[in-house]
């Protein structure tokens, strides 16, 4: 039996010195059909080992319905990990961060009344107890010490940011070790004196967060961690994007240099990311520090593999760090090779959105209380006396097209902390919403989505409200046979395109405004004009040799009624 422990100064792999070389790859970010191939690229850089989170939201994004299959198999992505001779750590939070939607937590947790998020609250601690579980029984299998490869499990993620309740975290702990988790438990936070103290405890290894002064963070750590073996468990080696900001990135010498300061120190190191992958779906995160920041698609992260899985400059400078320090394989990955370049002509079906239209339910509804965990709501009434004037919602969450007869009068944008706009007389007064992506972090998780805090007219309450779930998958499949040559506002755009076979191919959107794009039905993400991000990432297993289907759904104005497939990423300008 192999044996995985924390000694006095190092990390020990049957009582021999281990360093663990780790990279970040979430599992639920990349195509099952791709994993082997981005674990071997990990291995072919000189990495030892795996991480990943697991998205709680993922598994089981309605109440009671877990799911560990295909994109959400845990244990097919530790076992591929296995297979290329890695080992793997699991961070199972239930928070997790990482710019994905509601930090991780699933919508129904959140949206429960009265409860306490990320503490020792009886509610919200038989939900995690039953989700670390259900994770777990998929995890304890695979340790190491049972013939597995996972050498490390985290509890919580960051926490001494958020809190400090200490019964909390040994609820955890309890849990965790009940369920049969015997190979050493981690915390990771910044290397901040209060934050490492209050995000974890004495029975646990204290890790960092950092991507900059190495030696300096370490030293921070070591005062919190005066023994066992030093580790930055996220080494930021680039960061994310959001829209209407520019494509962040980091020069690849300089993080190589930090990859080399913290190496020569003698820490254990967990790249995050080594392969980022994508927000796929509508399963971005979003900032709010005062401004509602919404996160793009892509989460590309200029890391060492690109959002297609392709080795970039900084792979390369990473391997030869890694070199000075252990044996890395002589093989290299192959260049990219642009994707094919074609245009598809598209035809205009007509407003996507009555297709697809929920049942309707009385009142201004919230996306949590209707159980809608889709990007899009629409709320209807009817303007009393027919009459127009100053309409003011409470909070717009997070961008609101506001109508009035069927004829848009305006937009409203919660980045832009917009409330009011004048309508004009009318009947039927339609506002449809966007929620653009859930903060990840903070008190804002957890926060309903919709029109928030009611809607008036000319200062009196507007009543009457009808609010339906709009789904995405309904106006895919219901072709309303309605032809129209021009392109304008909320519009279903179809066509086919022919392949040789499966390939990744970036279909660039940048001509279309707002929405939504599919290929074969698989919902590739958002795009939007604001920019940074251009092109959305097809990856090559939803494609098919033969005939495929693009289906586009705008939210705004599109300038074209053609699909425009390029040969490499477009992920916007930098800084630089």
């Amino acid at each position: 039996m192999t044996r995985f422990a924390i000694g006095e100064n190092d990390f020990l792999l049957d009582g021999a010195p281990f360093r663990i070389l780790a990279g970040a790859i979430h599992y639920f970010r990349v195509h099952p059909d791709h994993w082997a191939d981005r674990i071997r690229k990990a291995r072919l850089m000189g990495l030892n080992t795996i991480e990943t989170y697991v998205a709680w939201n993922a598994h089981e994004p309605h109440r009671g319905q877990w799911n560990a299959t295909g994109w959400n198999d845990l244990g097919g992505f530790l076992d591929a990990v296995a297979a290329e001779g890695m080992y793997a750590i699991v961070r199972p939070g239930p928070y997790i961060c990482a710019e994905w939607h509601n930090g991780g937590l699933p919508v129904w947790l959140t949206n429960t009344p009265g409860i306490g998020l990320r503490r020792s609250d009886p509610q919200y601690l038989a939900a995690v107890t039953e989700y670390l579980q259900r994770v777990y029984e998929i995890v304890t299998p695979r340790q190491i010490d049972q013939g597995g490869n996972v050498i490390l499990v985290q509890i919580e993620n960051e926490y001494g940011a958020y809190g400090s309740d200490v019964a909390y975290l040994e609820e955890l702990v309890r849990v965790t070790e009940e369920a049969g988790i015997t190979v050493p438990l981690t915390t990771v936070d910044q290397p901040m004196p209060d934050m490492l103290r209050n995000g974890s405890l004495p029975t646990l290894h204290r890790t960092g967060s950092f991507g900059s002064k190495a030696k300096e963070r370490l030293a921070t750590l070591r005062e919190h961690q005066p023994t066992g073996p030093l580790m930055c468990s996220e080494f930021w080696d680039g960061w994310f994007d959001w829209w209407g900001s520019v494509h962040h990135t980091t020069d690849a010498a300089a993080s190589a240099a930090e990859l080399d300061d913290l190496l020569s120190a003698g820490a254990s190191v967990n790249i995050y990311m080594f392969h980022g992958g994508t927000n796929f779906g509508t399963t971005n995160g979003a900032n709010d520090k005062g401004r509602y920041d919404p996160i793009v698609t892509s989460y590309d992260y200029d890391a060492p593999l690109d959002e297609a899985g392709n080795p970039t400059e900084k792979f390369h400078a990473f391997r030869e760090v890694i070199a000075r320090y252990t044996e890395v394989p002589a093989e290299v990955p192959a260049a990219a090779s642009p994707a094919p370049a074609f245009d598809v002509d598209l035809t205009r079906e007509g407003d996507w959105v009555p297709a697809a239209l929920g049942e309707p339910t009385p009142g201004l509804v919230s996306f949590d209380d209707l159980d809608h965990v889709g990007p899009v709501v629409q709320y209807r009434t009817t303007l009393p006396g027919g009459r127009g004037g100053l309409l003011t919602i409470g909070q717009v969450r997070d961008l609101a097209w506001v109508r009035v007869d069927g004829v848009e009068v305006g937009r409203l944008s919660r980045t832009l902390h917009e409330t009011s706009l004048y309508v004009p007389g009318g009947d039927v007064l339609e506002i449809t919403v966007e929620d653009q992506g859930r903060v990840n972090y903070d008190v804002r998780l957890g926060e309903p989505k919709g029109l928030i805090g009611g809607v008036r007219l000319d200062g009196a309450d507007l009543g009457g409200w009808t609010s339906q779930p709009v789904h995405l998958e309904r106006a895919v499949d219901a072709a309303s046979g309605e032809r129209a040559a021009s392109i304008g506002g909320r519009t279903i755009l179809r066509g086919t395109f022919e392949l040789d076979a499966p390939t990744d191919l970036f279909l660039d959107t940048a001509e279309w405004g707002k929405g939504f794009a599919l290929v074969n039905g698989f919902l590739l993400g958002r795009f939007w004009s604001a920019g940074p991000q251009r092109t959305l990432y097809v990856p090559g297993p939803m494609t098919r040799a033969g005939d495929n289907e693009i289906v586009v759904l705008t939210l705004d104005a599109a300038s074209t009624a053609t699909a425009s497939f390029v040969p490499s990423a477009l992920l916007g300008p930098t800084e630089e």
